[in-house]
């Protein structure tokens, strides 16, 4: 029997923002990411597909708000298309598409400023 700890996969992360209703519209319409809200208090859930995005109004969970700058990598299928699509909405990214070598990135951030990256790894990996 596998440890009571064995940890096998990652359900959602937390992103704080100090305007739910504005980051609900841009992780909505902007993204693209359905969900749900709360309703009890400003926060709900956007789905990426693997990952829960839940984003919630520090205030109102007694936290101070600090952007994230760690990016939160964000999968699709061909990043120069997406980032084309997404400054098309008005999306500002930081810097121009980054070639790894292994996969193409492309930093942004939310009307708060955390941190998304869109991401593709087109080298196996190995």
């Amino acid at each position: 029997m596998p440890p009571a700890t064995e940890v096998t996969g990652v359900d959602f992360v937390t992103v704080f923002v100090t305007d739910y209703d504005r980051a609900k519209d841009f992780y909505a319409n902007t993204l693209g990411l359905g969900g749900f809200d709360y309703g009890k208090f400003p926060g709900g859930e956007r789905e990426t597909g693997n990952l829960t995005l839940q984003l919630m109004d520090a205030a109102s969970v007694g936290q101070e708000f600090q952007r994230s700058t760690h990016p939160i990598a964000l999968h699709v299928d061909d990043v120069h298309a997406a980032r084309e699509e997404l400054e098309g909405k008005g999306v500002r990214f930081v810097a121009d598409t980054i070639d790894s070598g292994v996969c193409h990135m492309a930093i942004f951030a939310d009307p708060d400023g955390n941190t998304l990256m869109l991401h593709h790894r087109y080298a196996p990996r190995g």
